[in-house]
């Protein structure tokens, strides 16, 4: 393997696995740190330290301090989240400047990425059903996180992700170019059985992130592929499938069923409380009190765990059973996350930057339109099931959605001079 091979093979294992830990405290060392340590003296020898990054987190540097001093914080909880704020994403900036800025490219190499994930997805369902255990329980690789039943004498894969939101998380940028594929009957990275192959696993995570994904796919492609007059036919085909889905997955079902009766009828029995719903709806109410508090700059990164304490459910005694205190660190949603930590602050500055950095369909055949808009389907999911700012190379990204608008625009600039 050469050099860049090396460098290639090291940057998007950091991206992809996060699920091997070798060691929990004083934090959780995850695989991707040791990455970054490796590879960043090679970057800053080559491109010297760069402005723009720290640019962007000199707010959030003073904002923190600031917070730590009067309470609403700890010094331990945000310098723990800044520095890996930080170090993410400085790193993933030289990866952009590795590759030169080659968006395509990378957007490609995490296709190929996603597509072996993909695959040991598979692997890992057709191994449980042969009862063969190394095939499927990935524990032996410093994985911290074992099989996850899906009921009936079922798992629900992860493949090399955490946990099946993952999975559903990571797969949903190569899902939307597998539907675009299906859609157009183009072979964009992908020949045709790929297309499948990518699908299947979403549908086997039994994960309602990797569903909702696939609607906001269908919703976003049809937007950008002007079928407007087919988009209330692509929404009323996703009610119909969501409701096939509530009647043959029992866990999307009790999903479903448990947000129903928290988010609408407050209803805080066990069965609903002991659900993955229940950390949504929780971690919401946490955030929007700590909001009412602090709405324009939060109470800074990392803070979120304080503010549960003070708000959550759990601790106001509004419910009492033990045992469904579930990401009280990272909210379980990046816009809550950000609503907690940095108020209207951070929440303009991130939706200015997805909605400027969108690039539609300019219907001449370009294809920046498909890289745009499967990484905005990732940021969405993050939004809504995921409030680690920095895992999967999260920042990766946002870099990535970045200069692939930068670079259509310098293509836009260029055809305009030239005609």
């Amino acid at each position: 393997m050469g050099k860049d091979k090396f460098a290639d093979f090291l940057i998007f294992t950091s991206v992809f696995i996060s699920t091997i830990t070798f060691f929990t405290t004083p934090f959780e060392g995850y695989l991707h740190y040791f990455i970054f340590l490796l590879l960043l003296p090679y970057f800053i020898s080559r491109y010297g330290l760069p402005k723009t990054p720290f640019q962007i987190i000199l707010l959030p540097l003073f904002v923190g301090i600031f917070q730590v001093f009067i309470g609403n914080n700890e010094w331990f909880l945000f310098f723990k989240i800044f520095f890996g704020v930080l170090l993410s994403t400085i790193f993933y900036h030289y990866v952009m400047q590795y590759y030169e800025m080659d968006t395509k490219k990378m957007f490609s190499m995490y296709l190929k990425w996603a597509y072996w994930s993909a695959i040991i997805g598979i692997i890992q369902y057709l191994s449980y059903k042969f009862h063969f255990s190394p095939g499927y329980n990935y524990s032996w690789l410093f994985n911290k996180w074992g099989v996850i039943s899906g009921g009936e004498g079922e798992i629900r894969i992860t493949s090399i992700y955490m946990e099946p939101s993952q999975l559903g998380i990571m797969l949903s940028p190569a899902a939307f170019v597998a539907i675009v594929n299906i859609i157009q009957k183009k072979k964009y990275e992908y020949k045709n059985y790929q297309n499948y192959i990518i699908l299947i696993p979403i549908y086997l995570s039994k994960s309602s992130t990797g569903y909702i994904g696939i609607f906001f796919a269908v919703v976003i492609i049809g937007l950008n592929l002007g079928y407007i007059s087919y988009l209330f036919l692509f929404i009323a085909v996703g009610i119909l499938a969501g409701v096939g889905l509530y009647n043959s997955v029992d866990e999307f079902k009790g999903r479903v069923d448990a947000s129903i009766n928290l988010w609408v009828n407050q209803d805080f029995k066990i069965k609903n409380v002991n659900t993955s719903s229940f950390v949504q709806y929780n971690n919401a109410q946490v955030s929007y009190e700590n909001f009412k508090r602090h709405p324009f700059f939060g109470t800074g990164i990392g803070s979120h765990p304080v503010a549960y304490e003070k708000y959550s459910l759990t601790r106001t005694g509004i419910v009492q059973f033990k045992g469904t205190d579930f990401n009280n660190t990272d909210a379980n949603s990046l816009f809550l996350r950000l609503v907690s930590e940095t108020g209207l602050m951070g929440l303009l500055f991130f939706f200015i930057i997805v909605v400027r950095c969108f690039v539609g369909n300019p219907g001449t055949g370009d294809t920046h339109w498909i890289v745009s808009g499967a990484i905005l389907v990732l940021i969405l999911l993050y939004l809504l099931r995921q409030g680690n700012y920095f895992l999967n190379g999260f920042p990766f990204f946002l870099w990535l959605y970045y200069y692939n608008k930068l670079q259509y625009n310098s293509l836009s600039i260029k055809q305009k001079n030239i005609s």
